[in-house]
């Protein structure tokens, strides 16, 4: 994978060569076109306070694990780069790519989502989740995710393992915590991020109806819920 500046002078020398070779362009015509290939170029590169739309493939633990989510064109994952929404190391590996680049990395759980943590499996009285004297039906089926938070007003997700007479049994472990994850994908487009959405730090138009349905790319240490920024989990 070339970094943005050994992207650009690759590209230049190709083209010097050819304007070289080629006798139709006048010296000015060749510096323009040139000028016009840079910011191109420049524009087509993953890098902070841009846009960036991928497609991949995510399997558990290597290249042979199971599949564990499939994002193709018809929706694909978009994101502003370098917004510390992310998983740093996810967003290192595709710092400096281009639009249509492949990539093929794998992350370890601690630059993922960290080992499994016992302690963050608990016991919550029932009476917690009552509203007006009564547990909402089906709120505390085995699998659903519960959006809670406490007295200082964190927030947490915690999927729901058991539920007795008294008590439901939660991990608030994050759904991939302890494992590697492997990516495979590529880039689909790249363009700078409008001054509202910087501000804003989402994506506006079309875009954001997909930017946060896929979060386990997402910085769990951010704001929000455990399970990245939508409160739930796949």
């Amino acid at each position: 994978m070339f970094t943005s500046e050994q992207y650009l002078i690759k590209e230049l020398k190709i083209l010097y060569s050819y304007l070289s070779l080629n006798k139709c362009f006048s010296n000015k015509e060749k510096l323009c076109i040139i000028a016009f290939l840079i910011i191109k170029i420049l524009k087509m590169i993953v890098e902070k306070n841009r846009v960036v739309s991928t497609k991949y493939e995510l399997r558990l633990n290597n290249k042979n694990g199971e599949v564990f989510e499939t994002v193709d064109e018809s929706s694909p994952f978009n994101f502003i780069f370098g917004k510390g929404n992310m998983l740093e190391k996810f967003e290192n590996n595709l710092k400096g790519m281009k639009e249509n680049e492949n990539f093929e990395f794998s992350l370890k759980c601690d630059d993922a989502y960290g080992k499994r943590i016992e302690e963050n499996v608990v016991d919550i009285p029932l009476s917690a989740f009552q509203d007006n004297g009564k547990i909402p039906d089906g709120l505390l089926e085995v699998g659903n995710f519960i959006p809670l938070s406490d007295e200082d007003g964190n927030h947490f997700n915690g999927q729901v393992l058991a539920v007795n007479e008294e008590a439901a049994k939660l991990d608030f472990n994050h759904p991939l915590a302890g494992e590697d994850l492997y990516f495979t994908g590529s880039i689909l487009s790249v363009r700078e991020a409008t001054q509202d959405e910087l501000s804003h730090g989402h994506i506006h138009n079309h875009e954001h109806n997909h930017e946060h349905n896929h979060e386990h790319v997402h910085n769990h240490d951010e704001e929000g819920c455990g399970c990245g920024s939508d409160c739930g989990c796949h």
